[in-house]
């Protein structure tokens, strides 16, 4: 899994290193990926702490089958911030807390679902070339 998640972040690290949605990407990745429980825990929490933040809705949504509801920046904000997650993730993308809550709301949705393709288990990090590549073309 170690030798994906390098060829991941090796991806984000190339010509897209500008742009803020990779870096933001990129720091998620890295933020799951050295979570003490390895990433589906690293997710599992940040599912948490997104549904104790009052998005529980959102987050049955994004894991269940159908249309995942849309969050927004200020909702991702206000959940993320208490936690440290917020200022970790903008400290190592370079942006400010607006900035990197603006592109977790837009890529969360997607991402969680991905993880959770097992009949709204949390799985690995199997499908994150695919997510990459999904979000690389839709810049």
């Amino acid at each position: 899994m170690m030798g994906l998640l390098d060829a991941a972040l090796g991806m984000l690290s190339g010509n897209n290193a500008t742009d803020p949605k990779m870096a933001v990407m990129q720091a998620a990745i890295g933020l799951l990926s050295n979570h003490e429980g390895g990433a589906s825990a690293g997710v599992q929490e940040l599912m948490s702490t997104l549904q104790n933040a009052g998005l529980s809705e959102h987050v049955a949504s994004w894991i269940g089958e159908g249309q995942n509801l849309p969050v927004s920046g200020e909702q991702i904000q206000q959940a993320l911030e208490p936690s440290g997650v917020l200022q970790q993730l903008a400290e190592t993308a370079g942006l400010s807390h607006e900035e990197v809550a603006s592109h977790l709301a837009a890529m969360l949705p997607g991402v969680i679902e991905k993880f959770s393709q097992n009949d709204g288990q949390i799985g690995g990090l199997g499908n994150i070339a695919g997510m990459l590549s999904q979000f690389m073309s839709s810049k």
